[in-house]
């Protein structure tokens, strides 16, 4: 008789499953480091395109050699198998690996280190849910003496801050969930500040636009209004841009075009609104001017003008209009365009001669693009159709080179 009740104690015992009564929660908490992670674009460095997800081992080519991205899987030898969640933290918020080694700032801590530790919990448990994978990660290739890890001392002096975000309490919830975003997770500074040689950046420059290193693109200054300042575009126009990667006033292509796709459309409408609202609140470094319709022709542009017109007639016009309008959303416009008459021309001429697509997104899932023409094209006629069109329909932007021109096509494709 005394069986019955230790047979009964013993089956009952097994049905309280405390683990699976937190299974929901577990859920949501992974799902929430899903979106966070997407949010912060993890996937582009931490995954070589066409590889396991978070495998590690893409090459990142900086100034002062390559970086690997380590491999970020939970597997126990090579990934993030052994690491605690305060260890996440810690990697986040200081920048020093789970060994108290200082890490590259190709890794974005100082933005990171912004992110709360409820989320860095979650990133850390979605992290912790994907598939393991046995990877060794490669070691940096560093020139010298950039491959001692000693000299990040003195970078972190002068560049990093160590911090989470504060809210601003003379701003509204919206535009502190947006400065969050920017500031932090989306770590959008590293690509929109100028880089000095050091490889660092100021927070008196912060999102004044720069070369991105080693991709031979240009990030506009977005607190230019002779950029991509954008504190007259309309809110609708600024999020249909970061999350669709087609607007009114513009397309996202090259690197911005990848945050798109890997990042920004997975992120929420609130969400996007509120980095909306940030992004359009920054100071802008000027008013608002309007185009110089009547201005007169810079004398180096104007013996460019005719061929680049002949050209532009041949080869854009059907497209972007014979008068620069476009053909809103798919064809942008090119007259008034701030992205056309910048003071750096990169961009422009990176499209004329590898074309491109902007992102397929849920809202935009059949892009229209531009066909290349670097091989249609020489170095002097892609830089007069460029001048060109710096200069037509009351745009007033410098002459582009012949050597300009050059330089990007016998560049790295990135």
């Amino acid at each position: 008789m005394l069986a019955l009740p230790q047979l009964a104690a013993q089956s009952r015992a097994p049905a309280v499953q405390r683990p699976a009564a937190t299974q929901p929660a577990q859920s949501a908490l992974i799902e929430r480091g899903k979106y966070l992670a997407q949010a912060g674009d993890c996937i582009a460095c931490h995954t070589v395109p066409g590889a396991k997800i978070f495998s590690g081992n893409r090459p990142m080519p900086t100034p002062f050699g390559t970086l690997f991205a380590p491999n970020i899987t939970p597997d126990p030898e090579t990934g993030i198998g052994r690491w605690t969640a305060e260890e996440f933290y810690q990697m986040m918020h200081t920048g020093r690996g789970r060994d108290g080694k200082l890490l590259y700032p190709a890794m974005p801590f100082a933005s990171y280190t912004k992110v709360t530790r409820a989320d860095c919990d979650a990133i850390f448990a979605y992290l912790r849910s994907v598939p393991p994978v046995r990877l060794v990660t490669r070691e940096h290739d560093l020139r010298f003496p950039y491959n001692n890890r000693n000299l990040l001392i003195g970078w972190r002096t002068l560049y990093f801050q160590e911090g989470e975000y504060q809210p601003n309490r003379a701003k509204s919830a919206e535009w502190n969930r947006g400065a969050y975003l920017v500031e932090g997770l989306g770590h959008c500074a590293m690509c929109h500040t100028p880089i000095n040689a050091l490889g660092g950046s100021s927070q008196q420059e912060a999102f004044r636009g720069g070369l991105i290193p080693m991709q031979n693109w240009y990030a506009p200054s977005l607190t230019s209004n002779k950029e991509a300042g954008l504190g007259n575009w309309a809110l609708k126009d600024i999020m249909d841009l970061l999350q669709v990667g087609v607007s009114n006033r513009g397309t996202v292509y090259g690197p911005m075009a990848e945050v798109t796709y890997n990042s920004l459309q997975h992120m929420t409408d609130d969400d996007i609104r509120a980095m909306a609202v940030y992004l359009k609140s920054l100071p802008s470094d000027e008013p608002p001017r309007p185009a110089p319709t009547n201005a007169p022709l810079r004398a180096d542009a104007n013996q460019m003008f005719s061929e680049g017109r002949r050209i532009y007639a041949d080869k854009c016009a059907s497209c972007h209009g014979a008068e620069g309008k476009g053909k809103l959303p798919h064809y942008p416009p090119l007259a008034n365009n701030q992205s056309i008459i910048m003071t750096s021309a990169v961009n422009p001429v990176r499209m004329v001669l590898n074309g491109g697509y902007p992102p397929g997104t849920k809202k935009n899932p059949m892009p229209y693009g531009m066909p290349p023409f670097a091989h249609e094209l020489s170095d002097g006629e892609i830089a007069a159709v460029v001048t060109y069109i710096r200069n037509a329909w009351g745009n007033r932007a410098g002459a582009v080179g012949t050597r300009d021109v050059n330089a990007l096509r016998s560049a790295t494709i990135e």
